[in-house]
């Protein structure tokens, strides 16, 4: 919910005509290491994260959550490290403030609502919006890929919104909710759209008309600020990137690698149509959010909305033909092998959804659930 990348984060840039650099802010639940409760147990963590990586780690919007955000890299190993070195760090400073950290989009276990961080701006959010606070928080994975001016940003948005569907199905990761199956596979993305300002990336005329919806949206009473247009993807208020948003935070870092890599992919394809003159296909806004609701509800275990025709094809066909479509701009950043393999493995485990209800299938336990969240978190 925060307005930018994580602290220490630096904003990713165009480095050439054909490579791009990208970034990774993801946000985690602070949950009591018996019962998998969410606990407000954020300042207790900060604490204890070692000093060399503090600068990469921050306070989120809830007292149960912490978000890290890696710094951009040229190559997706350099992504899985910086990922893999912060979760590390962030499981053990957890275990020793005697916490564990999940990264899943929601808590799956009832318990009581952690209170906001004491912070004014977020002060003020729940002084204008009151009960919007959906549980014990809601954590997401945010992608930065680097664009060279606003102008092409705003045509790099209207080009990928149509493929931010498939994405959001593959990052389902938040099955249950209060001790429930909520028969959605992200439930954070049900609880995210209480807020008003939350939406799929509406098609834009230029970035004056950008700026002008953020102004008008201000002026309605839904944003207080920039920082809270929750489109699902959106140019950074701070940073020359556009930023994907639309995932629940990915269970493992094998899964948020994969997501970087096909975000990335899908940005460069875009840059590469808008050079060329290839207009974008304007999508329904209605049938857009249709697409959204279903990859809410069935992931990659059940159907997705073809937006070329409104019809219903299984999910991972949809999968297949945004990696086809992207597959140019894999090669160029030398990252088809990598994303093929994560693809391959993504499909035998399926989504962090189905990983969860396989597990409390086997058990009927949510704390087995949760124990399993934390393993794949630490990875």
């Amino acid at each position: 919910m925060t307005s930018g990348v994580a602290a220490g984060a630096v904003a990713p840039e165009r480095t050439g005509p054909d490579r791009l650099t990208v970034g990774v802010e993801e946000e985690f639940l602070l949950v009591d290491p018996h019962t998998g409760a969410a606990v407000p147990a954020v300042d207790l963590v900060m604490e204890q994260v070692p000093a060399e990586l503090r600068g990469q780690v921050e306070r989120e919007f809830q007292t149960s959550q912490i978000e890290i955000g890696s710094p951009p890299g040229l190559d997706l190993g350099s992504i899985r490290h910086s990922l893999g070195v912060l979760r590390g760090a962030l499981a053990d400073a957890a275990e020793r403030a005697g916490v564990r950290v999940l990264a899943i989009g929601t808590g799956p276990v009832a318990g009581p609502v952690p209170p906001v961080v004491d912070k004014p701006r977020f002060d003020r959010m729940i002084d204008r919006f009151r009960l919007l606070v959906p549980g014990p928080g809601n954590n997401g994975m945010h992608v930065h890929v680097g664009v060279p001016d606003p102008d092409t940003g705003v045509q790099v948005l209207n080009h990928i919104r149509p493929w931010l569907p498939v994405l959001h199905a593959m990052t389902t990761n938040s099955p249950f909710s209060e001790g429930v199956d909520t028969g959605y596979a992200s439930w954070r993305s049900v609880e995210w759209e209480r807020w008003p300002s939350v939406a799929p990336t509406p098609y834009l005329e230029s970035y004056e008309h950008y700026e002008r919806l953020i102004r008008q949206l201000i002026a309605s009473g839904v944003m207080l600020d920039e920082g809270m247009l929750y489109w699902y993807a959106r140019l950074s208020a701070k940073y020359p990137t556009v930023e994907v948003r639309i995932g629940d935070v990915c269970p493992s870092v094998d899964d948020a690698v994969l997501v970087a890599g096909l975000v990335r992919a899908l940005v460069a394809t875009a840059m590469d149509d808008v050079a060329a003159g290839r207009p974008p296909v304007n999508t329904d806004h209605h049938l857009l959010v249709a697409a959204h609701w279903r990859a809410a509800h069935d992931g990659l275990e059940g159907d997705g909305v073809d937006l070329a025709n409104g019809e219903l094809r299984p999910a991972w066909e949809l999968v297949d033909r945004l990696v086809e479509r992207v597959r140019p701009a894999l090669e160029a950043h030398d990252d088809l092998a990598e994303v093929t393999e994560l693809l391959a493995t993504l499909r035998r485990h399926g989504t962090g959804a189905a990983r969860q209800r396989a597990v409390f299938a086997r058990s009927g336990r949510l704390e087995d659930v949760v124990a399993e969240v934390a393993r794949q978190t630490r990875g």
